[in-house]
């Protein structure tokens, strides 16, 4: 009897043991990486093309060149945004394009008027050349999906906006808003709509939806009280916008001033 005792405590610690380690073979294995390895892929210059493809593709393919190539405006020079040191004739444009068919936009549905647009040099891809002007070149101009947006601003904002555009020292597409650079770099006789700026006024600013959200720095416009989308990408106005005149005009209006 003694010994079938013994035996039995035995037994019992095997099937502990065997328990545990199946019970630890079996949870979630712990991988770890060791080595990382790469090779390089070449990209064929020439790609053999599927002739049932290029039927299917091709009525689509003319069909959109077709529009993207037709005439819509004549422009008499070639406008560019490195005009000067503050504003282009290019940037001008822009701002003025945008700025008023914002504010069509925005009277519309919010029974409100904007009273500057500012947009970035940075979102000009290309120069407007003499000759005529298509489709085409709204999408080399502007070849981003960007959409125009108006923020509430209170005059502190816009006074930060104008800080902004002294420091950055580049001809971002403003309208709306003149102003004189003192030498010491301190703006002076900042004017919205021809009026002094006044600090405690609320101003509709119109801008793309990259920089509404404090893109390329402008952080102030995360300061504003209200945003309002007006769905309407900014390539889409400038091609509405070639549409409706017959020569692009050259604008060269002084907006920024240089002691």
């Amino acid at each position: 009897m003694v010994k079938l005792k013994k035996y039995n405590q035995f037994f019992k610690l095997f099937v502990i043991f065997i328990t545990f380690v199946l019970t630890v073979s079996c949870g979630k294995p712990n991988y770890q990486l060791t080595r990382i390895e790469g090779k390089r892929i070449p990209i064929k210059e020439t790609i053999q093309k599927t002739p049932e493809i290029e039927q299917f593709v091709n009525p689509y393919r003319e069909h959109i060149d077709a529009d993207l190539s037709a005439v819509l405006a004549y422009s008499p020079e070639t406008l560019d945004k490195s005009g000067s040191k503050w504003q282009s004739s290019l940037g001008n444009l822009l701002a003025d394009v945008a700025f008023k068919a914002g504010d069509k936009v925005f009277q519309l549905r919010e029974k409100k008027s904007v009273n500057i647009c500012l947009l970035n040099s940075g979102g000009i891809r290309s120069i407007l050349p003499k000759g005529n002007v298509t489709a085409r070149t709204a999408f080399e101009i502007m070849p981003f999906e960007n959409s125009l947006v108006v923020i509430a601003l209170k005059g502190e904002q816009v006074q930060e906006l104008v800080d902004y555009f002294i420091a950055t020292k580049k001809a971002h597409p403003i309208a709306g808003i003149t102003f004189t650079i003192q030498k010491n770099n301190i703006p002076k006789n900042i004017l919205v709509q021809g009026k002094p700026i006044d600090l405690n006024t609320i101003y509709y600013v119109a801008t793309n939806d990259y920089l509404a959200n404090g893109g390329d720095n402008m952080n102030f416009f995360k300061k504003g009280i209200e945003k309002f989308d007006l769905e309407y990408k900014l390539r889409n106005i400038l091609i509405d916008y070639f549409k409706e005149v017959d020569t692009i005009p050259v604008i060269n209006d002084i907006r920024i001033t240089e002691e």
